[in-house]
C-alpha cells in the first residue's frame, strides 16, 4: 500500500539518535533546549516549549492562558479531536466554528456572526484555535483583529503546518496569536517519533507551559515558598502533567529540521503536480489563499456527487493499493459531542473530501499510479 503519508528518517537521523542513547542523558539532557532553539531561531520567535505530543501542547496552552470551568473555546469543526479535548481537560466548554468548504479552514465570516451572537448573550470564548488544515494558513489577520475587539486568546493548531508562510513569515513567529502548536508525529512534517511543542513570544506562558509539563515542579529558589534545603530541594507549586520530551525523540527532531525547507519545496512541487495531471471535471482541490505557502501535510481532492461518490472513490482507491485517507470527520459529528450543530459548510466538505498519498519520497512511478487509480476510482 502506498499510505497518504509516512516519516522519512535518514542514516544521518539514526547516528544522531544513537549519539544520545550512547550519552550521559536519554531524557532530560541537553538536547531538548537545543531543538527548542532551534525551533525558536527557525520559526524568529522568542520562546519554545518542547513536549510528548501536540496534544499536551495543547492542554498546557490552554492551562497556561487561565482556560476553566465555566470558560468556552471555539475552534474549527474540521480537525482532529485534540484541537477540542485540550478544553474539555481543562473543565471548560467547546464549542466549533464552520469552515469554508473550498479550503477547510475556520470561516472568518461565520466566526464573526458568532461573536456578535455571543457578545449579545454574554458568552463569548477566552480561547479560539484556529486550525491551520492541511498545511495551509488561516486567515490569521483578521481573526487577531477579532480577539482584540472581543477579547479572546489565540492558539494555532498548527499540527499540520511546520513550515508554512502566512504574509511571509513563517507560521509558529506568533506575529497574530499567543501561542502556536506543532506535532511531530510520524506522518507529520518532521517527526521526533511522538512529540510537540508550544511557541509563544510571552516569557510568563513560556515559564508557565515549562512548569506544567514537568509535575508542577520547580528548581528556582525564587519560586519557592521557602529558602531551599539543599542542592536537592525542590517545590511543586502547581498541579503539572509528565509533557516532558526526551533527549532521544530532541536528537532526531534537530537532525530532522535540517531538511524542513526542502522537505516543504518537495510537497509543494507533488501538490502541483498532481493538479497539472489529475484533469477530471469531478476533481477539485483546496482553495489556495493569497499570501501564503502552504506546508502541504495533506493533498486534499474534492470530489462532486455528494457522500456516496465520495466513498465509492475511498473504497476503489484502497483497492488499487492506495491508502487515501479521509481528514477529518466533522467533530460535531462525533458521538461524544452530542449537542446539535449546523455548520453545513463542515458537512459539504466532509461529503466531498479525500487526502491523497504526499510525502517527499513518493516515486514517479507511484505518482503515476495515484494519477491512474484516481481516473479509474472515478468511472
Amino acid at each position: 500500500m502506498i499510505p497518504y503519508g509516512r516519516q522519512n528518517v535518514t542514516d544521518e537521523d539514526v547516528e544522531e539518535v544513537i549519539s544520545v542513547l550512547r550519552s550521559d542523558f536519554l531524557t532530560q539532557g541537553p538536547v531538548i533546549p537545543e531543538f527548542e532553539k532551534q525551533l525558536c531561531e527557525y520559526t524568529n520567535v522568542k520562546f519554545s516549549v518542547a513536549v510528548n505530543s501536540c496534544t499536551s501542547a495543547l492542554h498546557i496552552s490552554c492551562l497556561a492562558l487561565g482556560l476553566k470551568k465555566g470558560d468556552v473555546l471555539w475552534t474549527s469543526s474540521i480537525t482532529f479531536v485534540a484541537s477540542a479535548n485540550c478544553a474539555l481537560y481543562c473543565g471548560a466548554v467547546v464549542d466549533f466554528v464552520d469552515v469554508e468548504p473550498e479550503t477547510g479552514l475556520m470561516s472568518v465570516k461565520i466566526l464573526e456572526e458568532k461573536l456578535i451572537i455571543a457578545e449579545k448573550e454574554g458568552r463569548l470564548p477566552k480561547i479560539v484555535i484556529p486550525v491551520h488544515f492541511a498545511g495551509q494558513p488561516c486567515d490569521m489577520n483578521v481573526i487577531y483583529a477579532l480577539s482584540r475587539k472581543y477579547g479572546f486568546r489565540i492558539i494555532e493548531d498548527a499540527a499540520h503546518a511546520i513550515g508554512a508562510r502566512y504574509k511571509g513569515e513563517l507560521v509558529g513567529s506568533c506575529r497574530f496569536s499567543d501561542i502556536t502548536v506543532f506535532s511531530f508525529h510520524p506522518v507529520k512534517i518532521i517527526t521526533t517519533g511522538e512529540g510537540g511543542a508550544a511557541l509563544t513570544n510571552n516569557i510568563e506562558l513560556s515559564n508557565r507551559m515549562k512548569l506544567l509539563r514537568s509535575h508542577g515542579i520547580t528548581r528556582d529558589p525564587g519560586e519557592m515558598s521557602k529558602v531551599p534545603d539543599g542542592g536537592w530541594y525542590y517545590e511543586q507549586v502547581v498541579l503539572g502533567y509528565n509533557y516532558r520530551m526526551t533527549d532521544i525523540q530532541a536528537a532526531l527532531g534537530c537532525s530532522q529540521l535540517k531538511r524542513l525547507d526542502k522537505n516543504i519545496i518537495k510537497r509543494n512541487e507533488i501538490a502541483l503536480f498532481y493538479e497539472n495531471n489529475i484533469i477530471d471535471e469531478r476533481i477539485s482541490y483546496l482553495f489556495r489563499k493569497s499570501g501564503r505557502v502552504s506546508a502541504y501535510h495533506l493533498f486534499v481532492v474534492l470530489i462532486t456527487g455528494g457522500l456516496s461518490v465520495r466513498n465509492k472513490f475511498y473504497n476503489k482507491m484502497h483497492e488499487n493499493g492506495i491508502s487515501v485517507g479521509i481528514h477529518y470527520i466533522p467533530l460535531h459529528k462525533q458521538p461524544f459531542f452530542s449537542k446539535h450543530y449546523n455548520l453545513p459548510g463542515s458537512e459539504r466538505y466532509y461529503a466531498s473530501a479525500c487526502s491523497l498519498p504526499i510525502f517527499p519520497e513518493l516515486t514517479k512511478d507511484q505518482l503515476n499510479h495515484v494519477i491512474s487509480s484516481v481516473e479509474n476510482a472515478l468511472d
